[in-house]
């Protein structure tokens, strides 16, 4: 009995015991997981200032993670193994390295101080394999930006040699370096005080770019004094670049460091010194041509050895396949090269819509006026007027009346200056649009609704948008507002408006006997809008008879020496406030068709379209 009485006790009185050692385990447990998620912490936020260590806090911290300092990290506490005083934590840590997700265990010991646990200092805590001594540098592993290429593969853009000039500060003092930098100005030609302001605000040993020429260029370029100035250097580099600095430049658009704006916007995805496409096509296809860079994370020891500890390799950007032809696209900017006002040449093959050049001459000062420009496209529009007129139960042969002038609601209107005036009087339908009678298509004006000068428009390709990857101006056909303003857009003036596509366009569905859509950008699919009212096979027939005639009987027969069957139509349009005497400038166009190609050819200020964009058009169609 008393024995019983005694075994009773002795367990009763162990159970506080033993509760009170489980309790303490627990709040031990917990002050370690506690303690090792304070570190998890810290190292998320790159700062170890509120973690308590054993012993001293490390001094190498801040240079061993340097290179990784702005990258997105997150470190979580997967689990805290305790044992005795002494406990092991398991983080697990997930780098964004350049969009690559670097991920991996590392592990931290603790040390039970008292009430506290205190973190055993190790460079394994960052990196399981790193030692002392050891740094993480991360390299940029740049991709090959993808090329531009033209009809039959042919590279538009591709890496081509190139020569970067500018000052390297680590090789003289910035006073040095900010003397240079006005005498490199100079020597190339550049903005001074700009080139200048951006020497001082470089880093010691930054290389400050100046200018870069085309490996041909710069020879011809950069004055022999150049290699004399201290600090100034020429390095050889390789960059996307056209076959000429012009080639369809405003289209293509350009490569370069990406700005500081652009940088903002970009939320971390670009940094300085990025290449990226700024402007034209570089910069709408910029993800499919610039594909993905790829990291290399290494450890390097005190005497500059690496050791690779992460990589993800690079993804080459996907070439952007265009219908250029670069032998047409050339010709076309040569014929232009020497035209002073704002000019282009379009060309377009009909039978596929495919353009294959769209140039846009110097004095365009490096807008695309070939697909994007907005002007009036006087009277090649009267091929649009003369589908709506034979709409309307006019044939070729119906006469209308020619006069030197019309007056419609008090306002008139007259023929070019020189229109033959043996063309005068009752003319054919036929012969006013060959000769491009102003009055007798105006005389017409009543036969037509509102709407059919639109939807003849929308049958010949005009007035109708299409997204087609590129800046792209289809041209507006709006009601008119008076009967003055519906008779000046019969003849290309009025609200009508159009680019040099557009009316290459307006040639290409005459000559196709279908509503073409022009197209650039192989693969880039187009859902076309067709027309209410499409072409019919008898319109078609007539339509390349009326601009047959244009070449054979009126104001483009200058055409007429060059081989096979060629159709036309020229046009002028004022524009512009009356000069002192009274005139306004002039708009000139021409378009025209042979074989499978379609041409307009567009000069913004200029006197007639036979006498100036005609012989822009006879060079192009010259052995074309």
């Amino acid at each position: 009995m008393i024995g019983g009485m005694r075994r009773t006790l002795v367990a009763s009185l162990a159970l506080p015991l033993l509760t009170m050692s489980l309790v303490a385990c627990s709040d031990s447990q917990d002050k370690a997981e506690e303690a090792a998620g304070d570190l998890a912490a810290a190292l998320e936020s790159k700062s170890l200032d509120e973690v308590r260590f054993q012993g001293e806090k490390p001094d190498q911290y801040d240079d061993l993670i340097a290179d990784l300092e702005d990258l997105p990290v997150t470190v979580e506490v997967s689990g805290v193994d305790t044992k005795d005083s002494t406990a092991t934590a398991t983080l697990d840590w997930t780098w964004d390295v350049a969009g690559h997700e670097w991920t991996y265990e590392a592990t931290a010991e603790l040390v039970e101080d008292g009430d506290d646990w205190l973190v055993t200092w190790a460079p394994s805590i960052i990196e399981p394999s790193l030692k002392d001594g050891e740094t993480l540098e991360v390299d940029t592993l740049l991709p090959k930006r993808g090329d531009i290429r033209g009809a039959k593969g042919v590279a538009l853009v591709t890496e081509r040699d190139v020569v970067r000039y500018g000052i390297d500060k680590s090789k003289v003092k910035q006073p040095v370096a900010v003397a240079s930098a006005s005498k490199v100005a100079r020597a190339l030609d550049i903005e001074v005080a700009t080139y200048v302001m951006q020497v001082k605000a470089a880093g010691d040993k930054a290389f400050v770019e100046a200018l870069v020429l085309r490996a041909g260029e710069a020879r011809t370029t950069v004055p022999g004094s150049y290699s004399s100035i201290p600090g100034a250097v020429a390095l050889g580099s390789r960059i996307p670049l056209a076959p000429s600095k012009e080639f369809a430049a405003p289209i293509l658009g350009s490569v370069g460091a990406a700005t500081a704006e652009m940088i903002k916007k970009s939320d971390g995805a670009l940094e300085n010194g990025d290449i990226v496409g700024l402007s034209g096509l570089q910069a709408r296809f910029e993800e499919q041509l610039a594909g993905t860079s790829g990291v290399q994370v290494e450890a390097v020891d005190q005497d500059g050895n690496e050791r690779e500890i992460f990589s993800a390799d690079e993804v080459n950007g996907e070439p952007l396949e265009l219908t250029l032809d670069p032998r047409l696209q050339t010709k076309a900017e040569d014929i232009l090269a020497d035209v002073g006002p704002a000019s282009s040449i379009v060309a377009i093959a009909p039978s596929t819509g495919k353009i294959v050049a769209a140039a846009s001459g110097p004095g365009a000062n490096g807008n695309n006026i070939a697909t994007y420009g907005q002007y009036a496209p006087g009277s090649t529009f009267k091929v649009v007027s003369a589908l709506a007129l034979l709409r309307s139960g006019l044939t070729p042969e119906s006469m209308v009346t020619c006069e030197p002038t019309v007056v419609v609601d008090g306002k008139t209107f007259k023929n070019y200056d020189g229109y033959p005036s043996s063309s005068l009087g009752r003319i054919t339908l036929r012969e006013a649009v060959a000769q491009s009678c102003n009055t007798g298509i105006i005389s017409q004006v009543d036969k037509l609704s509102d709407a059919e000068l639109a939807d003849a428009a929308a049958a010949l390709g005009l007035g109708v948008d299409h997204d087609l990857g590129f800046p792209a101006y289809f041209g507006q056909v709006p009601a008119p507002a008076s009967e003055t303003e519906k008779a000046a857009d019969l003849i290309g003036q009025g609200k009508v408006l159009a680019s040099p596509m557009a009316m290459a366009t307006v040639s290409a569905s005459v000559r196709a006997g279908k509503t073409v859509l022009p197209k650039l950008i192989v693969g880039h699919e187009v859902e076309q809008v067709k027309p209410d009212k499409p072409l019919t096979g008898k319109e078609t027939g007539q339509l390349r008879g009326l601009m047959r005639d244009v070449v054979t009987q009126g104001s483009g027969s200058f055409l007429q020496d060059l081989p096979g069957e060629i159709g036309a139509k020229t046009g002028t349009a004022e524009y512009g406030s009356p000069d002192a005497n009274g005139d306004l400038a002039t708009h000139t166009w021409m378009i025209a068709w042979r074989d499978d190609l379609a041409v307009a050819v567009f000069v913004e200020k200029g006197e007639s379209g036979s006498g100036t964009s005609g012989p822009l058009l006879h060079a192009f169609l010259a052995g074309g």
